[in-house]
């Protein structure tokens, strides 16, 4: 008698909803959740078929499930179970995760279902895939935007190029409008940025594909955008007069190596950089920060001009004469036509297509070479490979 009074007791306090039913489908009883979850009273659903808190078409379908069920020879058990949808008295409806199991009492078969409310994480996943689209949407704008910028600061700098004294002229406004268009982009970047982390985060316990793939492609948009900002702000601090070289000294193969460990991370499917040092010493006296930044670049345009499956070799040298920074890759490599502008300003091979870029960033590695007193080359054959080498005379 007492452990019934404590059953009955668990049952009524239970939070999801208990409903049995006999082997003919009919309601024999339901907890207060199931009563509150579909909204009747109880006289109002004792002895009528459970069908009555189905929509269609398992309202029709459910008596040979039943039956089906009952011949099946399956014993069901308690478990995840499925998802399915409950009709409310009041006709609306409401999905729900309902488990089943067959419990043998006093000589005959009853069915107890267990009715879990699905209601506020289905809310929850719209909520979020509306919201993960209303940011794929605003990333998209931000994106266009900035090509426009790109293309009115091309035109603009052939249409003055036929004066010396204009484009000077032209320089200066340009810097003023990237700085200004930078600074403006870069505190709504930052807010996509912390927003798409956030939905990541918030989204995991939902395992949703869908928002994962999303909230990715706004992530890599970012991150894309933000590279851009990055290559007109160097411009403008470089046009500005406003870099300074602070050497020092440091172990070139350890920058090396933490490098490589960190683009290594960006690389596409199955792409390898591979570092190697030639020489018994590995310290330089350079400016560190503007090396890195080199290396950066140049490994980045191998990894974004290089397919899957391939290696990009990586080597730092020093020897009598100074120290080199060498990147080969085996990507689409320079039309020879095109050499000759490389290193310009926003100028882009044409075999580049669709793949990203401003056209920076080879001009900033040049200038930030010249500024530590080196030298930025390279060497091209198309459709095979492309090697950039650094080259600095006076290191310690």
């Amino acid at each position: 008698m007492e452990k019934a009074t404590l059953l009955k007791a668990i049952i009524e306090s239970a939070i999801d909803g208990i409903i049995t039913i006999d082997n003919r489908g009919l309601i024999e009883s339901l907890n207060p959740a199931a009563l509150k979850l579909f909204g009747y009273e109880e006289t109002e659903v004792i002895g009528k078929n459970i069908s009555v808190l189905m929509p269609e078409p398992d309202k029709s379908a459910h008596d040979g499930y039943l039956h089906r069920y009952d011949h099946s020879g399956e014993k069901r058990i308690i478990g995840k179970g499925r998802e399915v949808r409950g009709l409310r008295k009041d006709g609306t409806t409401f999905p729900f995760r309902l488990a089943v199991s067959e419990v043998q009492y006093e000589d005959r078969k009853i069915y107890t279902g267990f009715v879990h409310d699905l209601s506020k994480e289905k809310e929850a996943e719209e909520q979020l895939r509306q919201y993960a689209a209303k940011l794929e949407e605003l990333v998209d704008e931000r994106t266009n935007s900035l090509k426009e910028i790109v293309k009115a600061l091309r035109d603009a700098k052939e249409e003055v190029s036929i004066s010396l004294e204009k484009e000077k002229e032209l320089g200066q406004m340009k810097s003023r409008f990237v700085s200004m268009a930078s600074h403006e982009f870069r505190t709504p970047l930052s807010s996509v940025q912390l927003s798409a982390s956030l939905i990541q985060k918030y989204a995991e316990p939902f395992d949703s594909k869908p928002i994962q793939k999303h909230v990715n492609k706004i992530k890599n948009a970012v991150g894309n955008l933000t590279t851009i900002l990055n290559d007109f702000l160097s411009l403008e601090k470089l046009e500005a007069g406003r870099v300074e070289v602070n050497p020092s000294t440091f172990d070139l193969v350890k920058l090396s190596e933490e490098v490589t460990e960190e683009m290594q991370m960006i690389a596409k499917q199955n792409q390898h950089i591979i570092y190697q040092h030639t020489g018994a010493k590995s310290l330089v006296h350079l400016d560190q920060n503007l090396l890195k930044n080199c290396m950066i670049n140049l490994i980045s345009n191998a990894i974004k001009y290089s397919g899957e499956n391939t290696f990009i070799e990586f080597n730092t040298e020093i020897n009598e004469e100074g120290c080199n920074v060498i990147v080969k890759d085996n990507g689409i490599g320079i039309p020879e036509t095109d050499q000759v502008y490389l290193f310009e300003p926003f100028f882009r091979a044409h075999n580049t297509g669709n793949i990203p870029g401003t056209g920076l960033g080879l001009n900033i590695v040049r200038r930030y070479a010249s500024l530590m007193k080196g030298t930025l080359q390279f060497k091209s054959i198309i459709n095979k490979e492309t090697t950039f080498i650094l080259s600095f005379e006076n290191h310690g």
